[in-house]
């Protein structure tokens, strides 16, 4: 049913990412949206700088790993096309967002404007800033399911000092326009915070094309890197414009006299002194690991198995397809009528098929305004085949037929 396509240039390295991910000889991992298999490389890292800490201790072992950590910084630049200076880890992709967001100098009557994908985190944060007297605006979707660029364009003028965005929602596989978003806020001077936490790995990600000040992205998902790991993207230029952060120490400042700090003039007053280094040199080898794969070539692999698994779904009956957006990647959410997708998750497990699965009450601006009260969510790597595709459609349609 499914065959390779001849303009898939990554089918004659297909043994080789398999091999460096034995995992998929036990199970179907369709779960990369929420945590990938890691390569094989990764994991070397990540056990070797531990065994090393083991051997000599940990700030010492962080010593020696000095070089590896600062190839994180130029991989992460690469991967993003910015400068070192502009990339700050953290330990997630909610990290990262909250960090540039508390950031920001946000007073009573100030406008943010966002989109109906935002992620729970973020959501939370939108509130908060709502509850204190800002005034968080919610843009319609158009038709397609994407934020509505000329509902964006009407609602933009001098007052509105953010526009937050996630690129792609965790509850759908639709992209939205980010490049589009970033070009109409530049028109009247609002920063722009682009939460790229499901798209990093399996999207091409160019921080001056896309025109966004801030970008936030997890190391766990499709970039395959360990857990505890993320990145942020914030912009030299917009750096001096920025309130303080809550949560600074001797990685973020420097104290300067008893009662005065100066916060580093770069991306690393984002940072915390302490975090996991096995994780962070697992993050730059999960990157590289990804660069020279290819992230343009992971994407068109990727969006064709999610077409195709997709398009199969739709022709089981008992499920709909819930996926929204002119452009779609490798997220597909679907649900089973009569069966709550718990309970189709746990079923895919025991048959050592992994998915995930989301409700409204994490997703109230897609889901739960959309009516749709829980998905399934499956999500497709490279790594995957054609075969597990019509595989995994087999066994959906076997628990459909059991309802």
């Amino acid at each position: 049913m499914f065959e390779p396509s001849p303009t898939d240039a990554l089918v004659d390295r297909l043994d080789s990412f398999r091999r460096d991910t034995p995992a998929v000889e036990l199970l179907l991992h369709f779960n990369n949206a929420g945590a990938a298999l890691s390569p094989r490389p990764v994991v070397d890292a990540v056990i070797g700088h531990v065994e090393l800490e083991a051997q000599v201790g940990g700030y010492e072992a962080a010593a020696l790993a000095a070089d590896a950590e600062a190839v994180l910084y130029r991989s992460a630049a690469h991967l993003l096309n910015c400068e070192q200076r502009e990339v700050a880890f953290a330990v997630s992709a909610s990290e990262a967002w909250w960090r540039a967001f508390s950031a920001l100098p946000l007073q009573a009557g100030d406008r943010v404007l966002c989109g109906h994908s935002e992620y729970i985190s973020n959501a939370f944060g939108l509130i908060q800033a709502r509850n204190r007297g800002v005034s968080v605006e919610l843009i319609p979707d158009d038709k397609s399911g994407q934020i509505d660029l000329e509902e964006l364009e009407a609602a933009l003028d001098e007052r509105v000092k953010l526009v937050a965005l996630t690129h792609v929602p965790t509850s759908s596989g639709l992209v939205n326009p980010a490049e589009e978003v970033g070009a109409l806020a530049k028109n009247v001077g609002a920063l722009y915070l682009l939460d790229a936490c499901q798209s990093a790995g399996q999207l091409p990600l160019d921080v001056q094309a896309i025109g966004c000040d801030f970008l936030s992205i997890t190391g766990r998902k499709f970039l395959r890197a360990p857990r505890g790991t993320g990145l942020l993207f914030a912009r030299s230029s917009v750096l001096p414009e920025l309130g303080h952060s809550p949560f600074i120490d001797g990685r973020s400042a420097q104290w300067t006299s008893p009662w005065e700090y100066q916060l580093d003039p770069t991306a690393r007053r984002f940072e915390l002194f302490e975090v996991s280094y096995a994780a962070k040199l697992g993050l730059g080898v999960a990157i590289d690991y990804a660069l020279d794969v290819g992230l343009d070539r992971i994407a068109h692999r990727v969006g064709r198995l999610a077409a195709a698994l997709r398009s199969a779904l739709v022709e089981v009956p008992g499920v709909e397809v819930h996926d929204q957006g002119e452009r779609r990647c490798g997220i597909v959410t679907f649900s089973i009528g009569g069966m709550p997708a718990s309970e189709v998750t746990t079923s895919l497990r025991q048959r050592r098929i992994n998915t995930s699965f989301g409700t409204a009450s994490a997703a109230q601006f897609d889901l739960g305004l959309r009516g749709v009260p829980e998905v399934v969510r499956a999500s497709v790597h490279y790594y995957n085949t054609e075969d597990e595709v019509g595989r995994f459609v087999d066994e959906v349609r076997t628990l459909a037929v059991t309802v």
